[in-house]
């Protein structure tokens, strides 16, 4: 377990044998760790470090107000995880929400940073730049589940097992390939680690929203640190929303992988790891 400045105590795991520290910032926001095949293929090249966000999965701090789901908050608990393991300096991989909150910790601490892997982001531009082809792309993804999702939706206060179920059918939708997508999003949702914490998701997509993004893309043009942004070109996001933030970053390196969607490591690994190792 890794203690945060305020007491909170997250769950942390240290893995493989390789010679250089990683840290991996996991999707969400509210869900936990789902990194371990990332952590466990990449164990020869780097030492990797796991953790479940704030009041996610495995980790305290589920009960905390407002003030504890704020992307200042996110920040500092992942420069806690980097002091609690002893990290000089580390690469940094953050996925989808984790890639926000990884750039978002390179901003404030580009000296902790030696690279920054961003996979499957959204980039720093306003949302209704992609929501509206991504709830486009998603539904139609869903295909003849979505009733069925649509029906779990509607449920004001549903069962652990229906709340699973609809998560199953939502993350499906990230796998390019239809026939093991059930079965990876069923792997995602075991354990099932106390539900998704609906409350930390929404005041994070919020304080996200909220972002001024040209200020963003400021910082980032200011940003010395060498960046390697990874796409499945399969992503139901659009990828051109990224395009505002490689654009700025003067240290960037951008890899779309054909075959892959929104988990690319599940579905194109060597890819990947040429990506993310190159």
């Amino acid at each position: 377990m890794i203690r945060t400045d305020d007491g909170v105590r997250l769950w942390a795991r240290r893995t493989g044998s390789g010679p250089e520290p990683l840290v991996l910032c996991h999707g969400g926001p509210g869900i936990w760790d789902t990194l371990g095949d990332v952590a466990a293929g990449l164990g020869d090249r780097y030492t990797a470090h796991r953790w479940d966000q704030r009041g996610c999965g495995r980790s305290e701090g589920r009960d905390g107000g407002p003030e504890a789901y704020t992307l200042d908050r996110a920040v500092a608990d992942l420069e806690a995880v980097r002091r609690g393991f002893g990290l000089e300096r580390m690469v940094l991989l953050g996925h989808s929400w984790g890639a926000y909150l990884a750039l978002r910790y390179a901003l404030d601490h580009p000296g902790r940073v030696a690279r920054l892997v961003y996979v499957s982001g959204v980039g720093v531009g306003p949302e209704e730049a992609w929501r509206p082809a991504f709830t486009e792309n998603f539904l139609r993804a869903l295909g003849p589940r979505r009733r069925r999702w649509e029906e779990l939706a509607a449920l004001p206060e549903p069962s652990a097992a229906q709340e699973r179920e609809q998560c199953v059918l939502r993350w499906a939708t990230d796998f390019a390939d239809p026939d093991r997508a059930l079965q990876e999003a069923a792997r995602m949702a075991t354990p099932w680690c106390g539900g998704v914490h609906t409350a930390a998701g929404r005041l994070l997509g919020a304080a996200m929203r909220a972002e001024d993004p040209a200020a963003l893309l400021a910082r980032c043009a200011r940003l010395d640190v060498e960046t390697v942004v990874v796409d499945g070109a399969l992503d139901l996001r659009p990828r051109s929303a990224v395009d505002s933030l490689v654009t700025a970053l003067p240290r960037v390196r951008r890899v779309t992988l054909p075959h892959a969607g929104h988990m690319p490591w599940a579905e194109d690994w060597d890819g990947f790891r040429a990506a993310v190792t190159g």
